[in-house]
């Protein structure tokens, strides 16, 4: 399956580049045991962060940020066969976990619970 791995970016941050390191890390190493489950995991950050900084971004929650983080997701999302939702806290991953539902795609909420590829 091609999953989306959803999960808190700026929540409880306050921005700190330290800290939204560390979500994007939490949310690399769980693509990372997706994939040696032998699925195709994919982040929105992934994609997102590369294009809004050559957009000129110049901080976390600017217009060029803005344009592009939450829509990028949910552009891939519609891709996707489902979401592993993980962390704590995210207004923006829990739509993401809406959008899925009502796109019929399967939600996720611990890595033992998705069937092996």
């Amino acid at each position: 399956m091609m999953i989306l791995v959803a999960g808190p970016y700026r929540s409880g941050t306050g921005d700190d580049p330290a800290k939204l390191a560390a979500n994007v890390h939490a949310m690399n190493a769980a693509a990372l045991e997706l994939f040696d489950a032998g699925h195709l995991p994919v982040t929105g950050e992934a994609l997102a962060l590369p294009l809004i900084e050559l957009a000129g971004s110049s901080r976390v929650g600017d217009g060029p940020f803005d344009r592009i983080f939450h829509p990028i997701a949910e552009r891939l999302l519609e891709r996707c066969d489902a979401v592993l939702r993980i962390g704590g806290p995210s207004a923006g991953a829990d739509a993401m976990v809406e959008q899925a539902r009502a796109q019929g795609k399967s939600v996720f909420t611990d890595l033992a619970g998705i069937p092996a590829a």
